[in-house]
């Protein structure tokens, strides 16, 4: 199984930044990718940004040129980098990291971080 605890939220004024990290125990040899999903309240779940464990990174339209996902593979640790944050950016925040155990995929989800954007 599969572990994943975040930090980093908070309160900040339009324009800010925060940086969000979510940190992987367990079978960590056996996650496929890493990503941040919010949940703004009265929406559905969406996906933020990924990250593969070859690299390559997904980002959705709305926070393109602001929000950056990195990964320190040696912490088992996913960073989320938001700039200019906006306040329909305000969620929660939860990192999310599929991963396969003897051929079955499974998906770990970590307990969810508050990020308020308001002045």
């Amino acid at each position: 199984q599969v572990q994943l605890v975040e930090s980093g939220g908070g309160l900040v004024r339009p324009g800010g930044s925060l940086r969000l990290s979510c940190v992987a125990s367990g079978s960590t040899l056996a996650i496929d990718a890493m990503g941040w999903y919010r949940q703004a309240p009265g929406k559905q779940r969406e996906l933020v940004a990924s990250i593969t464990n070859t690299g390559s990174m997904y980002y959705a339209d709305p926070v393109k040129g602001r929000f950056t996902i990195s990964r320190d593979n040696a912490k088992d640790t996913v960073y989320l980098q938001m700039n200019n944050l906006k306040p329909e950016d305000t969620a929660v925040y939860y990192c999310n990291a599929p991963y396969t155990i003897i051929g079955t995929p499974l998906i770990a989800w970590g307990q969810g971080t508050q990020v308020t954007v308001s002045s």
